[in-house]
């Protein structure tokens, strides 16, 4: 059945190589259980339904992934979308997580929309890879100043606006030692380093009585305070327009170019072949939309799936392993209700370090594309908004390469994108 399934001897692999990697893969992004319950549940929303949302989300992300595009691709709600859904969509500008979900929901339409038509490759192609790597570099960012608030490692002063915390307090010395934990682990390239990170000071700051432990088993929590929660009408108010704009084009740039990555590094694709991409774009599409149902931020392909390919993964079965795994971490509530948020803060601040090594693909010599990336990357953690981060990059550089006659350099992508948010900041400058 795994055969006519998956083509396992076309791929060159067997079951047990498809299921060690998958366990692999799911050992790397399994940090996610954690960390995406602790972010969103800072809207109001119920952390274990989130918890539980966050599972059967990854899970039903991975199944299609699995039986659509028979890829070895773990999908589950994104670092950075979950940011932007909790600090800046209902923290910042104030809209009720209902309404957030909402223009989840909204975004994976448009999101399927854009994937069937076509008009998602032609945006792929029209934005600048300046801008791309940009992007990546900006999230980060924005993570790692979420991180270090959050952690008690910096706060906010009246003169400086920011400052040094208190480093002797627990959770700013716990957090520094997950980071290094994570940090030196992934180095020596164990697996599951994100994860052991986040348990191993869970565990310490309980035995050292920072922290109490609320049980390892039991009956998954119900998932009725977020499920099918969406505000779909509050969402389409016109204030929604640059929030779904952002969601749809981080998830984009996000979603397509960890697919295309892992897929080469499993040689699934080559230039000229995309293979079974269109498959696998369809099942990151369709994931967004069911996961807004659930109840969590969008749900997009991991990177950490390249540690699954690296094991061996080539099929939909290392997708199926990661899917059942997730499943299965439904029954580990209880320890997911026991992290503390110095816990999952060392895992947001290494992957914010990942991310920033994306800025070493900008063209710093060529002004017009180094300018506005540097905006991009810098207006998102200095106005808590990866939006406004985007807003001021796609205005920048086509104004830039205008001013410099240049004009023709920039796709028209750019050039719409460029027009959106300007009429956006015209007509609704909060």
């Amino acid at each position: 059945m795994l055969e006519r399934l998956f083509r396992l001897r076309e791929h060159g692999t067997d079951a047990r190589t498809e299921v060690l990697a998958g366990v692999t893969t799911f050992l790397t992004m399994a940090y996610i259980i954690f960390v995406n319950p602790e972010i969103l549940s800072s809207t109001g929303m119920d952390r274990d339904a989130v918890f539980v949302a966050t599972c059967l989300a990854a899970a039903l992300g991975s199944l299609i992934m699995a039986f659509v595009a028979n890829w070895p691709v773990g999908m589950a709600p994104g670092m950075g979308l979950n940011a932007f859904f909790a600090f800046t969509v209902v923290g910042a500008l104030g809209y009720s997580w209902q309404q957030a979900l909402g223009a989840v929901f909204i975004s994976g339409v448009i999101f399927l929309i854009i994937t069937i038509t076509g008009i998602r490759t032609w945006l792929i192609a029209g934005i600048p890879s300046s801008l791309r790597s940009a992007i990546a570099a900006g999230i980060g960012l924005f993570l790692a100043i979420i991180a270090l608030t959050t952690s008690g490692i910096v706060v906010a002063n009246p003169a400086t606006k920011i400052a040094l915390g208190d480093l002797t307090q627990p959770a700013p010395l716990y957090t520094i030692l997950g980071f290094f934990i994570i940090a030196s682990l992934d180095a020596l390239r164990i697996k599951g380093a994100i994860l052991i990170g986040i348990l191993v000071v869970t565990v310490l700051s309980m035995i050292l009585g920072h922290n109490t432990f609320s049980g390892l088993l039991s009956a998954p929590p119900s998932l009725a305070p977020t499920f099918l929660q969406l505000d779909i009408v509050g969402a389409l108010h016109t204030g929604f327009v640059h929030v779904i704009l952002v969601l749809v084009l981080v998830e984009v740039f996000d979603a397509t170019g960890t697919m295309i990555g892992v897929a080469k590094r499993a040689g699934l694709i080559s230039d000229g072949h995309p293979g079974r991409l269109n498959r696998a774009l369809l099942a990151d599409s369709t994931a967004i939309v069911t996961g807004s149902m659930l109840g969590t931020s969008s749900t997009t392909a991991y990177a950490e799936s390249a540690a699954g390919v690296q094991a061996g993964g080539r099929t939909g079965l290392t997708a199926l392993t990661v899917a059942l795994l997730f499943l299965l971490a439904l029954f580990f509530s209880p320890l997911a209700g026991s992290v503390p948020s110095y816990a999952t803060a060392p895992a947001l601040l290494y992957v914010a370090g990942l991310m920033m090594r994306e800025i070493t693909y900008i063209d710093w010599d060529d002004v017009t594309e180094a300018t506005p990336a540097a905006l991009t990357a810098l207006m998102m953690p200095f106005t808590y908004s990866i939006a406004n981060g985007l807003a001021f990059g796609f205005i920048s550089y086509v104004m830039l390469k205008v001013a410099t006659g240049r004009w023709r350099d920039a796709h028209p992508a750019s050039y719409t994108v460029a027009l959106l948010f300007a009429i956006k900041f015209s007509l609704f400058p909060d």
